[in-house]
C-alpha cells in the first residue's frame, strides 16, 4: 500500500516596510515582492499585519486628539474586500502561481478591522478573517472579529491557520486552532520598533518567542512576518525627538520556525527589506506530534476543554414579515360580509 507523500513546499516571509498610508502603492509593493518570491520557487507567501496601507503607529504616540490628523487618510486607504483594488492581490497570485496571505485594514462600512485574507495560486479567496481582540490603543481604531474568525483551513498545501500579533498571546484562541489540526500558521506581526528599552517591551525578544513557542506547541510551522519602519514613516508620525525614542526606525524581526520550535531560513538585519525563505516538510509534524498533541493524546477533555463558539455575529438580523393572507371577499352589495381581516397563520 502506497503511503501518501507529505506536501514539501518553499515559503516566505515578508520583512519590509508598506508605502505609509498609500493602497495603491503598497499593493504595487506587495505583487513585485510576489514576482520575487515566485521566482524563487515560493509557493506561499505571508506579509505583516495591517500591511496595507501600514500600521497606525499614531495611536502609540500621543493623545486620539493629535491623532485625528491621520484618521481620515487611513480610513481612505484601507482595503475593501472584493474591491478593485483587492483582485489587483487574487490576480498577481494567479499570474505568479502563489498562495498569498496578507495582513491589511479591512473597511467595512463606517467601521475598520485588523484583518488578514488567504488567497490561493488560482486567485481565489479561501478566507477573509479579522482580528477578534484589537490590543490596548488598536480599539481606538478598530473593531473586533469573532469566533467565526477562528478557523483553520484544508488546502492542498496543508491546513492553513492565521492570527495577529499580540492574538499569540492567548492561549484559548490558539488551542482553537490547535485542536483544527493547523500544520502551517500565519502570524502576523507589525514592526518591533515601538518603545525599546522601555520598562515595558514591545520589542523582538518577546514578540518573537510568541512565535516560537506557538510552533513548539501546536506542533506546525509558523511564518511570522514583520514590518519595518521606515524613514518616511518616522519624518511623517515622529514630530519631536520623543516621539522618535517611541517608535525607532527599523524594527524588522520576520522569522520561520519550524513544528519543534526550531529557526530555519536565513534571518534579515532588522532594517533591510526581503524575504525570509524555508523549505518545510510537512511531514516532520508527525515526529512533533509523536512527543506532544495538546488537543489529542496529550489533553485531557475530562479535566478542561475549550468552547469555542463559531456563530458569525451580525449587528442587524434582516427578517422579512410573511405575506398576510386574506379571506375572499364576500360579493359587492352584500351586506353579510364580514370585514377584511387576515387569516391566523
Amino acid at each position: 500500500m502506497t503511503r501518501p507523500a507529505h506536501p514539501q513546499i518553499r515559503v516566505a516571509a515578508v520583512q519590509a516596510a508598506p508605502v505609509f498610508l498609500d493602497l495603491d502603492a503598497t499593493i504595487d509593493k506587495t505583487i513585485g515582492l510576489m514576482e520575487q518570491a515566485a521566482a524563487q520557487g515560493v509557493k506561499l507567501i505571508a506579509f505583516p499585519e495591517t500591511w496595507l496601507p501600514g500600521y497606525p503607529w499614531w495611536i502609540w504616540l500621543d493623545s486620539p486628539a493629535w491623532g485625528m490628523q491621520f484618521v481620515q487618510r487611513y480610513h481612505d486607504n484601507s482595503l475593501v474586500i472584493d474591491s478593485p483594488e483587492f483582485d489587483r492581490l487574487r490576480e498577481a497570485a494567479k499570474k505568479h502561481r502563489i498562495w498569498l496571505s496578507t495582513g491589511f485594514s479591512e473597511k467595512a462600512a463606517g467601521s475598520l478591522y485588523i484583518a488578514q485574507a488567504l488567497i490561493d495560486d488560482q486567485g481565489r479567496t479561501v478566507q477573509t478573517r479579522r482580528k477578534l481582540k484589537p490590543t490596548h490603543v488598536e480599539r481606538t481604531v478598530f473593531g473586533e472579529g469573532d469566533g467565526a474568525d477562528l478557523a483553520v483551513c484544508e488546502t492542498p498545501i496543508g491546513n492553513i491557520g492565521s492570527l495577529c500579533c499580540w492574538e499569540h498571546l492567548q492561549p484559548l484562541s490558539k488551542y482553537a486552532l490547535y485542536a483544527q489540526n493547523e500544520q502551517i500558521h500565519c502570524a502576523a506581526w507589525p514592526s518591533f520598533s515601538l518603545y525599546r528599552g522601555a520598562a515595558y517591551a514591545l520589542g523582538p525578544e518577546v514578540n518573537n518567542a510568541a512565535s516560537q513557542i506557538y510552533a513548539a506547541e501546536g506542533q506546525c510551522f509558523v511564518l511570522a512576518p514583520c514590518a519595518i519602519v521606515s524613514q518616511p514613516m518616522s519624518d511623517l508620525l515622529c514630530t519631536d525627538p520623543g516621539k522618535q525614542q517611541m517608535l525607532r526606525v527599523g524594527g524588522g524581526y520576520a522569522r520561520i520556525y519550524g513544528p519543534d520550535g526550531s529557526p530555519l531560513g536565513s534571518n534579515l538585519s532588522e532594517d533591510q527589506e526581503g524575504l525570509v525563505v524555508a523549505d518545510i516538510d510537512l511531514g516532520m509534524i508527525s515526529l512533533a506530534k509523536a512527543a506532544a498533541d495538546p488537543s489529542g493524546h496529550y489533553s485531557r477533555p475530562d479535566v478542561t476543554r475549550l468552547l469555542l463558539n463559531r456563530t458569525r455575529r451580525e449587528a442587524v438580523v434582516f427578517q422579512r414579515p410573511e405575506p398576510e393572507r386574506f379571506e375572499q371577499l364576500a360579493p359587492a352589495g352584500d351586506e353579510a360580509a364580514p370585514a377584511r381581516q387576515p387569516l391566523a397563520a
